[in-house]
């Protein structure tokens, strides 16, 4: 990175539906590409680029987005108004030894027809399900145990392209279980091979709700830089919100199970001010895949448990307490708080999957994080969770500094 340098390229792997993309899209940053080897989640990153490609003309041609949106025109459509480079950013493919060649062809050729001489940032992280906690509990039951899982070694892939592309900085983002898994190995030889190829690093764990996100998710940042360079891992000043879980609600309409409603409750003017400064909520927003859980009766029967419980002085419905007829599952001695019930007027950083009681409706939802596989095309454009990171030249020294905002 020069002094002065105004726009700074990132190459994003394992880019899923493109979280960490489009926090570094809106940072300012210019995507070489995104590598993906899921088809939807590509094409959830396709349509991401024509949005911001149609939102940076003059034209008001991002009325096209919003008129696929609303599903007044078909994709197709959409895309005959998107330059075949745009949509060449977006690779489809699954990164292995037969397949890194093509995909470094594809990438040389992106920053040829870009006039892009050097890569400033690789971001990314592996698939995190070799890693988790979770995962690894749930081995024994596999085909193939997390012990033996190929994924376990797609961290060689993230150097690679180190190698290849040799940016001043990386981000490789994964789940706090890195450090421990296979004994610490994993994380061991992850060290050495960033190490091998020229890379000064430090790894901390950061938290979603440490910056402002009505969320507590916790994930392993990994920021490195190459040797010789003055850059460094900064210090993130907590920001916490104060919002209340409904200030993040209060715009949907509410919905039974099965049932789904594209409509918003209340117009831009009078969503609550969380929605409106996290960004969350814009003028020109349009809801998508509003849709309820078709629940079953059963589990109708043990949310409104779990509501009962929470209701009388917050307790949390253990697993091991349902009856027996109620149990889908034999395990009864672990995980299980597998109810969380979150009461819309408190500050709370809510878990991965929650349930609301609010009135006689179960409201279930779902936060979506860029590890899921079953994606949706408009999905971005509806409750995402955004994982931004902005790099930013400063102006003495030349240093570079790491600023992350998450959003929801």
């Amino acid at each position: 990175m020069s002094k002065g340098q105004t726009t700074f390229n990132f190459i994003d792997l394992f880019a899923g539906a493109g979280g960490l993309s489009e926090g570094f899209i809106q940072a300012g940053f210019n995507p070489i590409a995104h590598v993906e080897m899921n088809a939807m989640a590509a094409q959830t990153l396709e349509t991401r680029a024509a949005f911001h490609y149609l939102s940076k003309q003059d034209d008001n041609s991002i009325q096209f987005y919003y008129a696929y949106e609303r599903g007044e025109i078909t994709r197709a459509e959409l895309m005959e108004h998107i330059p075949e480079e745009v949509i060449a950013t977006v690779i489809n493919e699954e990164l292995s030894d037969k397949s890194i060649k093509g995909v470094f062809e594809q990438i040389d050729k992106n920053m040829q027809d870009a006039g892009v001489e050097h890569v400033d940032v690789i971001v990314g992280g592996p698939p995190c399900q070799a890693y988790s906690l979770v995962g690894r509990a749930q081995s024994s039951h596999m085909i193939v145990p997390m012990e033996e899982d190929p994924r376990n070694e797609l961290y060689k892939m993230y150097t690679r392209f180190l190698t290849r592309y040799k940016p001043e900085m990386f981000v490789f983002e994964n789940v706090a279980g890195i450090k421990s898994a296979r004994g610490g190995a994993a994380y061991k030889n992850l060290q050495a091979h960033l190490k091998r190829v020229g890379y000064e690093f430090e790894c901390r764990e950061q938290n979603a709700f440490d910056f402002g996100v009505l969320q507590s998710r916790k994930r392993m940042i990994i920021i490195g830089w190459r040797k010789g360079t003055e850059h460094f891992y900064p210090d993130f000043v907590p920001h916490n919100s104060e919002a209340i879980v409904n200030d993040l609600l209060d715009d949907l309409a509410p919905v039974n199970r099965g049932e789904e409603n594209n409509a918003y409750a209340v117009p831009y003017e009078d969503c609550s001010d969380y929605l409106k400064e996290s960004g969350i909520r814009t003028p020109h927003d349009v809801v998508t895949h509003h849709i309820a859980r078709p629940n079953c009766d059963r589990d109708v029967q043990i949310y409104g448990m779990a509501i009962d419980a929470w209701n009388d002085g917050e307790q949390r419905l253990s697993y091991d307490r349902l009856p027996e007829e109620l149990r889908t599952h034999r395990n009864t001695t672990s995980f299980k708080d597998r109810f969380k019930v979150v009461e819309g007027n408190k500050i709370a950083a809510i878990q991965c999957w929650l349930i609301l009681p609010k009135m006689d409706i179960i409201l279930f939802i779902r936060i979506v994080s860029n590890a899921d596989l079953l994606l949706l095309e408009k999905l971005l454009d509806f409750r995402h969770f955004l994982i931004a990171i902005s790099l930013k030249a400063a102006e003495e020294k030349s240093l570079n500094k790491l600023e992350m905002q998450f959003r929801r």
